[in-house]
């Protein structure tokens, strides 16, 4: 019976020590709040994604745009040169010779400024299909499949093949 007392009267102490347990609303309301926020987060991580995405399509769209206007800038100096050279009343053959050897340099500086190299193999060097074009292999004093002539210049941008030489090469003895 004395048993029975002692569970009919509530200890306060023990109601003090023992935390009270979120009922199921504010539960739910916790639950709900921080859906809010991931939600949130998710939508601005989306939109960041969406800004990068559409950043970089118009940072590919102005590379393709304006690829060329380093090469452009550096042929403009090229061209006023040839004008210039046609405006001359009375040229001689040196005047003539000297502008192109001029306008050649500037065309040179051009090319080494935007990384646009000359593939111009010696005779002698084996071909490499990679850079050269045969087009006729003829008898010659030298080992096979070796450069005898160029007939044409190669050019490279940067390690791109843009044009292979054209090269005639050595036949088989």
């Amino acid at each position: 019976m004395q048993d029975q007392e002692n569970q009919a009267i509530p200890n306060p102490q023990a109601d003090a020590a023992a935390p009270a347990e979120p009922t199921l609303e504010e539960q739910l309301a916790s639950t709900e709040a921080r859906l809010a926020e991931m939600h949130d987060a998710f939508m601005r991580a989306k939109a960041d994604g969406e800004n990068i995405r559409r950043r970089a399509q118009e940072d590919v769209a102005k590379a393709h745009k304006f690829a060329v206007e380093s090469f452009a800038e550096a042929m403009v100096p090229v061209k006023d040169s040839l004008e210039a050279a046609l405006t001359v009343e009375a040229p001689t053959i040196e005047s003539l010779k000297e502008g192109v050897e001029m306008t050649l340099k500037q065309l040179n500086a051009a090319f080494e400024r935007n990384r646009l190299v000359e593939v111009l193999p010696v005779q002698g060097e084996k071909l490499d299909p990679m850079k050269h074009q045969a087009v006729a292999v003829v008898p010659a004093e030298q080992e096979a499949n070796t450069i005898v002539s160029v007939l044409q210049k190669g050019y490279m941008i940067a390690d791109r093949l843009l044009r292979p030489a054209i090269v005639t090469t050595a036949q088989a003895k």
